[in-house]
């Protein structure tokens, strides 16, 4: 069901926005870049598929807990499906956006039909539920296939569509069965397969209109990077934010959700060790989890415990962490992404988990929830920037299709030689992407809208 919703997101959009653009200059014999016009769309479509995954599980949790928020992550959710609408309408027309917006924004309202069922135990209400999920993939993998002509076909379309809609389900019934390890495992794992989606939908979107993208390719080395940063940039603050908002609540799940926060920084680890070598990547360690991810769990527990002294030394370190961690980028990436930019677009991304906190903490669930989608939002910019960076520092990885064969050493400790060479570059990307990608984010996603 979930998985619908951003499935429409993702055909509407992508289309939408990438035709949008107006052509500028031939991509296909330049030097390579993160930077082109099918790079835009796949990442518009990184960006609205996997914030729909996200708020969409969010909500059903909300709901079925009767959070004082709920009525905001449902609002949320739609708005959501109401932003593909404009650029469906752009490259489909007013009769095309309107068929669009009643498939999948029809389809959010089975999300509470599924939150109802958990609650009663009725197990008729469920099977129902299903059965207008079964409908809606055989309805939306239609709209699909005819819009891109066929590049993407229809079994391929709803293939993915039901293993969307599964991953959304699967995270829900862990989560009700109270089975915390479960529901974060699925909601990772929900989460990583959009950005499979958005991958597979721009590249038919880029193959059925290829003079709208200017030769550019939606699957080429550098725009695998820069999907890659946006996954694990958007996951940290995602998990960050609504972790936080666990933490004060005393949520049952808070544990599981520092240790989903703990996988997700080994995976940002194992991505800088295969490209700086241990070294970089004790390096990135150290200032990752001592002063980020261990103060903001430090300032949840001040705050419980009402210790005015320990919230302060906590959002001090989080301060220092946009200072450490930008120069660290900066010295990565061999001044491609000038430490000063870094240190700016990480203070950006910590003053937007701190306002969404902040304004959990005061109950205004309007705000909060706005801030949640203005930094989710944020965090797309740091593909933007720092995949760029990585490319022009490494410009002869990318000069192809395929993806590189070798890192280059960049003084951080010696580059890894081995086969996982693709893992390299994007792992690179991942982590100066937190705050490379940043500033550029606001204006990043203005212009794909």
């Amino acid at each position: 069901m979930k998985k619908s919703k951003l499935m429409k997101k993702i055909a509407a959009p992508v289309l939408g926005l990438s035709l949008l653009a107006a052509p500028t200059a031939s991509f296909a014999a330049e030097q390579p870049t993160a930077v082109t016009p099918a790079s835009d769309l796949r990442s518009t479509l990184d960006q609205l598929l996997s914030e729909h995954f996200v708020l969409a599980v969010d909500a059903m949790v909300k709901d079925y807990n009767d959070a004082p928020d709920e009525k905001q992550a449902m609002k949320a959710l739609d708005d959501n499906a109401k932003d593909m609408t404009p650029a469906i309408e752009s490259i489909y027309g007013e009769e095309g956006a309107k068929e669009f917006e009643r498939i999948f924004r029809g389809h959010n309202a089975y999300s509470e039909d599924f939150v109802k069922a958990a609650q009663s135990g009725d197990e008729d209400a469920r099977m129902a539920a299903e059965k207008e999920v079964d409908e809606f993939v055989e309805e939306f993998s239609t709209f699909l296939s005819t819009a891109t002509e066929d590049n993407l076909p229809k079994d391929a379309a709803a293939e993915v569509l039901k293993a969307h809609e599964e991953d959304v389900l699967n995270a829900f019934d862990a989560y009700v069965e109270e089975d915390y390890k479960g529901y974060f495992s699925s909601f990772r794992e929900g989460y990583d397969r959009m950005f499979d989606i958005s991958k597979a939908l721009s590249t038919a979107i880029v193959t059925q209109m290829p003079d709208k993208f200017e030769g550019s390719k939606a699957d080429s080395a550098a725009a695998d990077l820069r999907s890659t940063l946006n996954n694990l940039a958007a996951e940290h603050f995602a998990l960050a934010t609504m972790g936080m908002q666990k933490g004060v609540d005393g949520a049952a799940d808070y544990d599981f959700a520092n240790w989903a926060e703990d996988e997700h920084t080994k995976d940002f680890k194992a991505a800088i060790a295969s490209i700086y070598g241990d070294e970089g990547a004790a390096q990135f360690e150290k200032i990752w989890t001592g002063e980020h991810i261990n103060a903001q769990s430090d300032l949840v527990a001040a705050v419980l415990a009402d210790d005015k002294e320990k919230e302060e030394a906590a959002r001090e370190s989080l301060s220092m962490f946009s200072e450490d961690f930008g120069n660290f980028l900066g010295t990565a990436t061999e001044g491609n992404l000038p430490a000063e930019d870094a240190i700016a677009a990480v203070k950006g991304h910590e003053e937007q988990v701190l306002k969404a906190f902040d304004d959990y903490l005061a109950e205004d669930y309007d705000a909060s929830t706005a801030d949640f989608r203005e930094g989710y939002a944020y965090m797309f910019g740091v593909g933007k920037a720092l995949g760029d960076a990585i490319v022009k520092q490494n410009p002869d990885m990318f000069a192809g299709s395929d993806m590189p064969s070798a890192m280059p050493n960049t003084g951080m400790g010696g580059a890894a030689q081995d086969s996982n060479a693709p893992i390299m570059a994007w792992t690179a990307g991942i982590t100066a992407l937190l705050a490379a990608g940043v500033f550029l984010i606001r204006k990043k996603v203005s212009n794909q809208q």
